[in-house]
């Protein structure tokens, strides 16, 4: 196991793993699945060429020993010491063996390096055990509480979502 850079040459990989993670039947395999709150993909190829594009931004991936893409997480430094932690994805049938724990680890150790002192996410309000899993590795809501609205090329809504911001202090 190996946690790394993604690069433009991981884009289809990165795409089927994130919209299996969250999105569509694949998903049930896994905790973290969408699929009954929205539907579509999750991320298209053009926004991961952007974010990895982005100078400001980095995809960490998890690749297994035959060089799999079987985990990644994204993070955006924000410019005000705080960096923005999202689409942390696990490949559904890999799922609450750990690795999900190591990538959100190497995520906060990347953005320590870069002098970050506040990790913040958001998170569906209704999604409680997400929350819970955050909250036990030193997440806390902010109180502050984000209404998601999404491009129709990133999901359809199947009801009025709201988010919890979520911040963790790292210095």
């Amino acid at each position: 196991m190996s946690i790394t850079k993604a690069t433009l040459a991981d884009v289809s990989a990165l795409h089927t793993l994130v919209n299996s993670s969250y999105r569509g039947e694949s998903s049930h395999k896994g905790w973290t699945t969408e699929a009954g709150l929205i539907d579509g993909q999750r991320i298209d190829h053009d926004s991961l060429v952007e974010q990895l594009n982005d100078p400001s931004a980095v995809i960490l991936k998890n690749t297994d020993e035959s060089g799999n893409i079987t985990g990644c997480v994204y993070l955006q430094n924000r410019g005000d010491g705080s960096m923005y932690l999202g689409m942390l994805s696990v490949k559904p049938e890999l799922q609450a063996r750990g690795l999900g724990k190591q990538l959100l680890l190497a995520a906060e150790d990347y953005a320590f390096n870069w002098d970050i002192t506040t990790i913040v996410m958001t998170v569906i309000t209704t999604r409680t055990e997400l929350l819970n899993y955050y909250e036990r590795r030193g997440y806390s809501k902010t109180g502050e509480v984000i209404p998601l609205i999404i491009e129709e090329r990133f999901g359809i809504l199947k009801q009025p979502l709201n988010m919890y911001k979520l911040e963790k202090k790292l210095k």
